[in-house]
């Protein structure tokens, strides 16, 4: 999650201003001891090209710089803040050879495009065991290309249903059992209240309609692994058409707000926070950024109180959800210099504690089971059971080598919401992807 969003209010920003500074200024005074009394100037250097965040990942290098003891030392690279020009920056350079991409936080969704053509460095199976022994099924399902695990993870996400206390309560929903997109959408109805989600033709629509279909028991793509000639679309079928009977209907009726068709998770966490707001799928972002705002005075003090977290709803009631999944994993390129060294800093990087060290700091939730433990988690985040929980049901976006292509044709097709037909839409959906991997359409 791939989940790219802006903080609301003027404290987070600032908040975040403070630990980039800090974190700026720790990786500078790490820099000036390096040169001063530090390892020989030979000492190999490993490039990790991060995804941005508030400078989390910077400090754990230092850390594993200082652990590794002179045999090697981590200098990161930040990735620009999109997540399509993450991908075309990692793609071109790995392309041409580039023997800098020792390290690479990678988007879940783009590790086929990368691992297909062998622009990944095999994972050593003793890495693999050490890495992955208790990391949650989710994360270790969004790591993997053809059955063989190609990248390690770090961090993972997941989105919750969040919901209103008062609204559920006058609805008379019970929040502790399985709660369906149908039963939202009636008291939606019943209560003219609007739904949080993300109606945007933008990535997050990719998201929410995979996870519709999958929770229906369905899959976009039945065959991802196969060629484009032969790839075998899912979205003409009963979960396809339920997916957009859903997004639909909430488009149709209004019911996720007048800005549905440009709302991706920052405008749906706003939505939610007013007094129109019931339930909403996010990712745990929304949880300090809401008590920020509150903090800055941009929101009620009691807010927080009516706020409760429940794992996503489902879309049949007799069938589990399967949860949106993002998150970030550690790659290794081909051409690296270094990929014994390169292995060696990830399996620092990914240790249990540094996955909790950086839930705690940066609000990334860890792909390791025993990460969420530490009791500082809990503390800051009290929805981490139900997020590890989540990340055991999780299911990744369709896991193709074609994926961009999938997605922008998904979010041509599917936006606006109040477009979608389910008569019409899954089947046109379908043809149209194929046709586009087939070289028959463009996008």
């Amino acid at each position: 999650m791939t989940d790219s969003r802006a903080n609301p209010s003027r404290a987070a920003i600032s908040r975040r201003r403070s630990q980039r500074a800090a974190g700026a200024a720790v990786v500078v005074t790490a820099a000036l001891v390096l040169a001063g009394c530090g390892p020989a100037e030979d000492t190999p250097v490993l490039t990790w090209y991060t995804n941005p965040d508030d400078g989390g990942q910077a400090t754990i290098a230092q850390q594993c710089t200082e652990a590794a003891g002179g045999s090697y030392r981590i200098e990161t690279s930040v990735l620009p803040n999109d997540a399509a020009s993450q991908r075309e920056q990692l793609t071109r350079r790995l392309a041409a050879g580039d023997t800098s991409m020792d390290i690479m936080s990678l988007d879940p969704p783009f590790i086929p495009e990368l691992a297909e053509p062998g622009f990944l460095a095999p994972v050593p199976e003793e890495v693999a065991s050490s890495t992955t022994q208790d990391t949650l099924e989710g994360a270790l399902a969004g790591a993997t290309w053809k059955g063989n695990l190609v990248t390690i993870p770090f961090w993972a996400n997941t989105q919750l249903l969040w919901y209103r206390k008062s609204v559920a309560e006058e609805a008379g929903l019970d929040m502790d059992g399985p709660v369906t997109w149908d039963q939202l959408i009636e008291v939606a109805r019943d209560q003219g209240k609007e739904l949080g989600v993300q109606g945007a033709r933008a990535e997050s629509m990719t998201v929410w309609l995979n996870a519709l279909v999958e929770s229906a028991g369905g899959q976009i793509l039945e065959n991802p692994e196969a060629s484009a000639a032969d790839v075998q679309v899912g979205l003409d079928s009963e979960a396809g058409t339920k997916a957009a009977e859903i997004i639909s209907t909430i488009g149709q009726e209004g019911l996720g707000g007048p800005g549905l068709a440009t709302q991706q998770e920052n405008e749906a966490m706003l939505l939610f926070q007013g007094d129109s707001g019931s339930f909403m799928v996010n990712w745990p972002f929304v949880w300090p950024a809401t008590n920020a705002a509150v903090e800055d005075g941009s929101l009620p003090e009691d807010l927080p109180e009516d706020i409760g977290w429940t794992l996503y709803p489902r879309v049949f009631e007799d069938q589990e959800q399967a949860p949106p999944l993002g998150g970030i994993n550690l790659g290794v390129g081909a051409q690296s210099e270094h990929p014994d060294l390169a292995w060696e800093a990830i399996e620092c990087i990914v240790t249990p504690e540094h996955q909790t060290q950086y839930f705690v700091t940066n609000g990334n939730p860890p792909s390791s089971a025993s990460a969420f433990e530490d009791p500082a988690v809990e503390e800051q985040f009290p929805m981490a059971p139900t997020i590890r929980e989540s990340l055991e049901l999780a299911a990744p976006r369709p896991q193709t080598p074609y994926y961009n292509e999938v997605s922008t044709a998904i979010q041509q097709r599917f936006t606006p919401p109040g477009a979608v037909n389910p008569e019409t839409t899954p089947a046109e959906t379908g043809q149209f992807i194929m046709e586009v991997l087939r070289g028959e359409s463009l996008l």
